[in-house]
């Protein structure tokens, strides 16, 4: 298959955010399949404004998997609150291949798009096609990740109601975002290679 950027092309530009971690080289294969359907898709159903494909690695790719990095050690399922084209759930399920992740969207276009996206890279996620609120009370997520969503205020009150151990933020240093319940206390936040401002807030249960 020929590729606009091949998984070496990708693999060298997240050097920056992998550091001294390891990972397999089907990563990257599979990072080039998952970059080729967002650009399929990216003129019907607007997935990225970012057009340009490093840009696209970089950005939603790089601090994705950067933020996968930051996991709780005991986290066996995520649920990535407003995933919009996949980000950051797809990147981490494709770091952590075990892990049992859950994609909340509820824009039918995009919850359509992470169908393919699961079925074509083969993934374990599901797709959470509606409100995460309208999910059971019963389904909890050891962490919960939330990157450029609407609604911020509910969407914080709504993983703060889903998560055991961890939440997890992809914003910027000084964004302001409301208060947690008493049971979630945030760390100081860790910045995003390749960013002027662009760090991971992560609150975890006290």
């Amino acid at each position: 298959m020929s590729y606009l950027l091949s998984p070496e092309d990708i693999a060298d530009l997240l050097v920056p955010y992998f550091g001294t971690t390891q990972v397999p080289a089907s990563l990257y294969q599979k990072l080039a399949v998952y970059l080729e359907l967002i650009l399929k898709w990216n003129s019907r159903v607007n997935l990225t404004a970012i057009r340009d494909p490093e840009r696209i690695v970089q950005r939603h790719f790089g601090e994705s998997l950067f933020a996968g990095l930051h996991l709780h050690p005991t986290c066996d399922s995520l649920l990535d609150l407003g995933s919009g084209a996949g980000f950051p759930g797809v990147p981490i399920q494709l770091l952590h291949p075990h892990l049992s992740v859950t994609l909340a969207e509820s824009r039918t276009r995009k919850a359509a798009f992470l169908q393919e996206v699961i079925r074509t890279l083969d993934l374990s996620a599901e797709v959470w096609s509606g409100r995460a609120e309208s999910m059971p009370p019963n389904r909890h997520f050891n962490t919960v990740t939330l990157r450029a969503v609407d609604e911020m205020y509910a969407a914080v009150a709504e993983a703060s109601s889903r998560a055991d151990k961890q939440i997890m933020i992809l914003g910027t240093r000084n964004a302001i975002y409301p208060s947690l319940v008493d049971r979630f206390q945030f760390k100081d936040p860790i910045p995003m290679p390749n960013s002027d401002d662009g760090v991971i807030w992560i609150a975890e249960s006290v």
